[in-house]
């Protein structure tokens, strides 16, 4: 007995310096400075003209004007005793603790509203005693300094309902209507998101996303905010779903925005936690009509439902990123495959082949024979490659022919001849990151890179032998106006510009008629429907598809597949050209633009455009090639040689 009444003084002892210690450290937070949950860690992004995007911004709505069936739900669900604690539920983490030891799995969790508004204003989500020690701190300081309504109107507005951030842009999002307006049946679907976006949205997978409906309508029955009537009501009631704001541009813009935010992670002068700057302003370089018309032209073309996009629109000047998606919907799969995922390129490398070929003597005319062919090497390894369909010439043709036809016999004898660090040397100074192996299918594009990276590679050709650093951000600035941050758009001449000039001529042949022979130009169904010129090249894997075209001002990389790496079907690649047309056509529909001027040391020359010689009176389709003076072909037959007379200024104007 003795030792009970012990035990029992001993443990009102330790629970009495536990609750001073607790209310000290309460009384200590409430004198901290105060946390800015209005603004902490909170973005303000604006578009390219200094306009602050309602795109890509959050809506903070005051708790009065969000639906109570909103709130009774988030409680009852998420935080059952949230008007009751002081922070913590520590009946619940008992509980949990429990659990999660009888089961060997972490089957529940116990944080509470608060706990999850600290960690997600303030704190990373790595799992480390240190986080959560400071986790503890910050909850008690925001239940000392704001009351439960402040707190909990703070996060409904910062929490994530499938990359829309806050329950009024979710409810603009999925509904089409405001917050203050759902019913609840809406409510307790979009309530359901924030535990897993991915696994939950209505869009992307809506009988998931019934599931947690009905855990959320059974938790409401129990905590007696709702009866079971109006819980079979709100199940079975049919919902429209919309996944976009009303805008052009509303499937697609958030991976610009998340593209943004990946780059502001990676630039080190701007503070990994804005508690201290209490929130930052980002001005990008986002053109919001660039965006609407790679979005349009993206649902105007592809066709096959399951099948993804990416697509990148820069301006290959300075490299900034004005349009990108990656992805057809952002509701449905987050994952930005233009900035993350990496995939051959297929024969997109081979204009970078081809230059540092016209780097080490090649010329516009320099042929090898189309043939089938395998190459032998060292301990008798051998590779063949193969044309599309098997399509040879069995003839020799020209650089721009073989760049017309994409022909990987031409490439791989011209990437074995250079030696097969040549090609990755070029890539590099190109502004490629990746590590690339020098191996003889790399002409082929066998190697994995990132589309972003690629079209920056594809600005060094059409701004004539600048490497250029894609990028989204402008400049960053704090709420007081103080710059952390401004890009200079540095450059530096990686290449010959006269050479650039004649490769870039080269890839006209793509769509050109005066290539069809044995075969046709891979981008012929173009032509007719081109009124800009423009360099362009495709390429195609089993599994991808992609498009890179350029002119002085715009740069386009677009790819289409599918993310499990199943095989693409060549419609896909047609789809695909079709979007890049209309992406660059409507962009510049009302812009002047103009064509490279001829350098000086730059002739043009009349020739076959299949063999490269010289073209005679007999020549069917003369067509004029690009050479430094000194190595065009010279006449060398018995007929009277076409006159090659290109003085003239080789601009044209359009608008």
């Amino acid at each position: 007995m003795k030792k009970i009444k012990l035990l029992l003084k001993i443990s009102i002892i330790f629970f009495m310096l536990g609750l001073t210690f607790y209310l000290g450290l309460y009384l200590v937070a409430r004198y901290q400075t105060k946390l800015p949950i209005d603004s902490a860690n909170k973005l303000y992004i604006y578009d390219g003209l200094d306009t602050l995007s309602p795109d890509l911004n959050d809506t903070w709505v005051s708790l009065k004007d969000i639906s109570p069936n909103v709130i009774k739900a988030t409680i009852a669900i998420e935080d059952k005793n949230f008007y009751k604690h002081s922070g913590f539920d520590f009946l619940r983490i008992i509980k949990s603790l429990y659990v999660n030891f009888k089961s060997g799995k972490t089957l529940q969790g116990a944080s509470t509203i608060s706990q999850q508004l600290s960690k997600n204003l303030f704190l990373s989500f790595e799992k480390t005693w240190k986080r959560k020690i400071k986790e503890a701190w910050l909850t008690i300081e925001l239940e000392s300094q704001y009351t439960k309504d402040e707190i909990l109107e703070a996060y409904l507005n910062t929490i994530n309902y499938g990359g829309i951030y806050g329950i009024e842009k979710a409810s603009q999002y999925y509904y089409h209507k405001s917050a203050k307006d759902l019913n609840l049946a809406e409510a307790s679907i979009l309530v359901g998101i924030p535990k897993s976006p991915s696994n939950y949205s209505p869009i992307a997978n809506l009988d998931n996303a019934k599931k947690r409906q009905a855990l959320i309508l059974d938790a409401m029955v129990k905590n007696k905010y709702i009866s079971e009537e109006d819980k079979e009501k709100a199940y079975n009631e049919e919902l429209t779903y919309y996944g976009n704001f009303t805008n052009d541009n509303s499937k697609t813009i958030m991976y610009y925005k998340d593209a943004v935010i990946n780059e502001l992670k990676s630039i080190e002068s701007i503070p990994s936690s804005f508690l201290e700057t209490g929130g930052l302003k980002v001005y990008t370089y986002l053109d919001v009509n660039a965006q609407s018309i790679l979005e349009k032209s993206m649902l105007d073309n592809i066709t096959n439902k399951d099948i993804q996009v990416a697509g990148v629109v820069m301006d290959p000047n300075n490299g900034h990123i004005i349009a990108l998606t990656g992805g057809k919907d952002y509701s449905i799969s987050e994952y930005n495959r233009a900035i993350n995922a990496k995939r051959q390129m297929g024969s997109t490398l081979k204009p970078f082949l081809y230059y540092a070929a016209l780097e080490n003597g090649f010329t516009a005319s320099t042929t090898f024979t189309s043939e089938k062919t395998t190459f032998v090497f060292s301990e008798n390894k051998t590779y063949s490659p193969a044309n599309y369909n098997d399509n040879y010439g069995n003839k020799s043709i020209s650089m721009p022919a073989a760049l017309a036809y994409s022909d990987n016999i031409y490439a791989v004898k011209t990437h074995l001849f250079l030696g097969e660090e040549t090609l990755v040397n070029i890539l590099k100074r190109v502004g490629i990151t990746t590590k690339i192996n020098a191996i003889p299918s790399l002409a082929l594009g066998s190697e994995e890179m990132k589309l972003v990276e690629v079209t920056g590679a594809y600005a060094s050709l059409a701004n004539l032998g600048y490497r250029i650093t894609p990028h989204l951000i402008k400049k960053v600035e704090d709420m007081n106006g103080n710059i952390l941050y401004e890009n200079n758009d540095d450059k530096e001449a990686v290449l010959n510009s006269s050479l650039v000039y004649i490769m870039n001529e080269n890839l006209t042949s793509t769509y050109n008629y005066n290539f069809v022979d044995y075969n046709y130009p891979t981008c012929h169904d173009l032509a007719a429907s081109l009124t800009h010129k423009y360099s362009i090249k495709t390429g195609t894997t089993d599994y991808d598809h992609l498009v890179f075209g350029y002119n002085p001002n715009i740069v386009v990389g677009l790819w289409s597949g599918n993310d499990d790496n199943s095989a693409s079907n060549i419609s896909n690649g047609t789809e695909l050209r079709h979007m890049w047309r209309d992406i660059v056509e409507n962009y510049l529909s009302d812009k002047e633009t103009s064509w490279y001027e001829i350098p000086d040391n730059v002739v043009g020359v009349l020739v076959d455009p299949i063999s490269g010689k010289v073209a005679n009176k007999n020549t069917k389709k003369p067509t004029l090639f690009y050479y430094l003076k000194g190595t065009e072909p010279t006449f060398d037959n018995n007929l009277d040689a076409l006159i090659p007379t290109i003085k003239e200024e080789n601009t044209t104007k359009q608008n």
